[in-house]
Parts: C-alpha cells; structure tokens; sequence
C-alpha cells in the first residue's frame, strides 16, 4: 500500500484545488490511498522563536509530510506566486535545520484556476522551491488546469470528479509517475550525495 498526502495551496471552503486533489483518489494506481490533509490554516506564521516549544498544528503538519510515502501539492496562483499559506506549511516542515520532512521525497505537482492559465507560474515557483527544500519534484505531465470550474465536478456530498477527459487522463499518468517514484526510491538516490555531506557536517 502506497500511501500519499495530498495538500492543497487553498484554505477556501470551496477551493477548485482541494476539489482537484479530492478527485485524485479515483484516477491513482491500484494500492494507492490518496489523503488529503487539513489544517494548514492552523499553522502561525513561520517564526524560529516558536521552535523552543514547537506549536501542535506544525507537529502534525511534519509528522503528516515525513511519514507519507509521497506528496501531491495542487495550489493556485495569488499574484503570480504561491499563496503565502502553502509557503508557511512548507518552510514549517522543512525545519529543524537538516531535518527537513520534504528531504529526498517524492513530490506531484499540479495548479489550477479558473483563470486562463491554470496557474502556471505558481507551479513554477513551486516546483522551484520544493527543489530547494531536497524534495524530487516527480517528472510527468505538467498539469496547470485552465477554467478548472468548467473540467471538475462536484456534487452535494462533496465528491469530486475531474469531467474533461484529457485532463483526467495527464492526471493518472502523472500518479503513476509518483507511484514509480515511491517504489524505485527516486527520491533517496536523488538526494544521497547531498545527505551524505550533511551528515559529515553533523560529525
């Protein structure tokens, strides 16, 4: 069993994003749980006078992110960039220094928007920023949903179903690119050189 955490860059109640990732589930490999987590809303903003006694949302946050065997991010775009709450759950679970929960893990990247771009430019800072934190940001179909309102579907109970076909089918191929991931270890042997030094660092 693979177990993936799925986080969305919008904290909206009825976010296209957290929908998108909601409707994954149905799309992933056989043997493959997609969970989609909730409270990033929770964390304070990031400050390292609160690493003395670290805050009980950050310890779920980092506890959620290490013991996944992969992640899936799907975020919007606020002003061309990520939205400052998903950089706040990303700088919380890349501490304490050299313990980083993304180091070495395997990491899907998708955006959406209503908008006529998808988004697109948020996904490249992310997947910039997920490079810099030791994360293998997974290599598939580069997924930016444009007019995401018009290719998901959501019913009363909340259940999510991506309608376009196209859309749909770059999805599955870019979760089976996460699953590979997982089961070859990408992520350990991409970041091995570099957890090498930093334990030389550590003594």
């Amino acid at each position: 069993m693979t177990r993936i955490l799925g986080i969305s860059g919008s904290i909206r109640a009825a976010s296209f994003n957290t929908a998108l990732l909601n409707a994954l589930p149905a799309l992933a490999p056989e043997g493959t749980t997609i969970e989609v987590f909730k409270g990033i809303d929770e964390l304070p903003h990031f400050n390292e006078d609160l690493e003395a006694d670290v805050p009980a949302s950050v310890v779920r946050l980092r506890e959620a992110v290490r013991s996944a065997d992969g992640i899936v991010i799907s975020t919007p775009e606020y002003n061309r960039s990520v939205p400052g709450v998903l950089k706040n759950a990303l700088d919380w679970a890349s501490r304490p220094y050299g313990q980083s929960s993304w180091f070495g893990k395997p990491v899907a990247v998708l955006s959406a928007s209503p908008g006529a771009q998808g988004g697109i430019r948020a996904q490249e800072e992310l997947r910039s920023q997920l490079r810099n934190l030791g994360a293998y940001v997974v290599h598939g179909p580069e997924i930016a949903v444009p007019e995401v309102h018009t290719r998901l579907s959501v019913d009363e109970q909340a259940r999510a179903t991506l309608t376009d076909p196209a859309t749909a089918g770059m999805a599955t191929f870019l979760l089976n690119a996460l699953e590979d991931a997982v089961r070859a270890n990408t992520g350990g042997t991409h970041t091995k050189s570099l957890g090498a030094w930093m334990a030389s660092l550590a003594g």
